[in-house]
């Protein structure tokens, strides 16, 4: 197996074009203990609720001797603690809680630095421990740690953290993970942007955030710069997408285009499809055009699920949306309402992430979603005195701008299923719940049967 990864040099950054000769993705076989499929069954990857996620490995299969699961720093953590392979290299609250009763919490991931509600929390005992890792537990949330820049329009005028640490110095955000999985895709590192440091160099970009993942989330007294590069080598090489289907069967029959080595095989270059220009297709995502109902639809099961997952990327792609109050796109357009799509955000085609840096505030983030387990922070404008209450202000701790408050990247869609729960606070446990804030956020009026067939399209991605 071969992958060519050109370098635009307008872009600086990969085009895709991974060319399969006489190999096959790394293959798993799983003991499904389900009624409708094989006790050994023979689908790749890792299972899930609706089916398998697999990895495509551009080097053939899985290295397991990269330093990406090595521990290179003092509490025994690798790369590989937050970011499992059967969990869309992300992690998830089952994955995590499993982790914790085989341990009694003392598994690498179970770390006061930053998988604990605070640094300062009590870990002594096992209930303890289910206490100060209640958030990671429950919402596969870790703790980042920011303080308000020095140059902020804005200042802390007040906290309210139930875990008693939180100041200006240091506030303390919980967010997911990220997937360490089809990075040759990203334009933004980070959900606040702050491993971006070039504009169009993202390995450069990707082996700063390795070594800073390394020094904080793993501790480390120093860097090895020819590990940060195995890493970023490995991470790079890696496709994820959902390959199997429960009730579809197999996303490359049929003519689908599912799975993750069609995703290796996916061009892409910074902005390939931006959508705030002129040349933008909203007909983003075409991996299940082939599955178009015929005029008289088979009654069987199988071709009835990939019906609805056809219809679902029309909506995808198609479905009206009134897009409001989105600070970093409304304004950036210069109009209080835009007619678009999903794909007006999630434009890179059959990725779903944005083909440049767009740092949007949807809301949620917003004091009216806040929950009791999260701290609540109250920014004061510098200059005008007015206030806003979040649970997370986002981009504007790294670019200290008022207009920031709440802004954060989109994630890559591709293999959403595997990794539970959504957005960056995990505040949507399901893909349905998703699908209900943005029906209820941008009044879309998504039908029931609709918001099935989204449901069904997310669920193959």
């Amino acid at each position: 197996m071969k992958l060519s990864a050109r370098m635009r040099p307008d872009e600086g950054w990969f085009v895709i074009a991974a060319f399969c000769v006489g190999c096959v993705a790394d293959v798993d076989i799983f003991d499904s203990g389900d009624d409708d499929v094989s006790s050994t069954y023979a689908a790749p990857g890792s299972k899930n609720a609706t089916g398998f996620v697999d990895t495509f490995f551009a080097s053939g299969s899985l290295d397991a001797s990269n330093p990406f699961f090595a521990s290179l720093g003092t509490n025994g953590r690798s790369c590989g603690s937050c970011h499992q392979r059967a969990e869309g290299w992300s992690i998830t609250p089952t994955g995590v809680k499993a982790r914790f009763n085989a341990t009694n919490g003392t598994d690498p991931i179970f770390r006061l630095n930053d998988g604990s509600v605070s640094p300062n929390a009590d870990v002594s005992t096992l209930a303890a421990r289910q206490n100060a890792y209640k958030l990671l537990l429950s919402k596969g949330l870790v703790r980042v740690g920011l303080g308000i820049p020095a140059n902020a329009e804005f200042t802390l005028h007040a906290v309210d953290d139930p875990y008693g640490f939180a100041s200006a110095a240091e506030l303390s955000l919980f967010r997911r993970p990220l997937p360490s999985t089809n990075l040759p895709f990203l334009a933004t590192i980070m959900w606040d942007g702050r491993g971006t440091l070039s504009a169009t160099n993202m390995t450069a970009n990707l082996l700063s955030q390795a070594a800073d993942a390394t020094l904080g989330h793993a501790q480390a007294t120093g860097i090895n710069n020819a590990h940060m590069a195995a890493m970023v080598t490995f991470e790079t090489g890696m496709f994820t997408a959902q390959t199997h289907d429960n009730g579809a069967g197999p996303l490359t029959n049929h003519g689908g285009r599912g799975g993750p080595q069609h995703l290796a095989n996916t061009e892409f270059f910074l902005g390939i499809n931006d959508s705030l220009s002129p040349g933008f297709d909203p007909n983003a995502m075409t991996l299940f055009d082939a599955w178009a109902p015929p005029t008289n639809p088979s009654a069987d099961a199988s071709a009835k699920r990939r019906y609805a997952i056809f219809r679902g990327q029309q909506l995808f792609n198609a479905k009206p949306i009134a897009i409001t109050g989105v600070a970093g796109l409304n304004d950036l357009l210069g109009a209080p309402t835009i007619v678009g799509t999903c794909t007006t955000c999630h434009d890179t085609p059959n990725v779903g992430n944005h083909s440049l840096s767009l740092a949007i505030n949807i809301g949620i983030s917003d004091e009216s979603r806040r929950t009791p387990d999260l701290p609540l922070y109250t920014l004061r404008n510098k200059s005008t005195g007015a206030l806003v209450r979040t649970t997370d202000p986002g981009r504007a701790l790294i670019t200290g701008k008022w207009a920031d408050i709440g802004k954060f990247k989109g994630p890559i869609l591709r293999g959403l299923q595997s990794r539970p729960p959504f957005f960056h606070d995990g505040s949507a446990a399901t893909l349905q719940d998703a699908i209900s804030f943005y029906n209820t956020r941008f009044s879309i009026g998504l039908t029931a049967q609709e918001q099935q067939d989204l449901l069904a399209f997310l669920q193959a991605l």
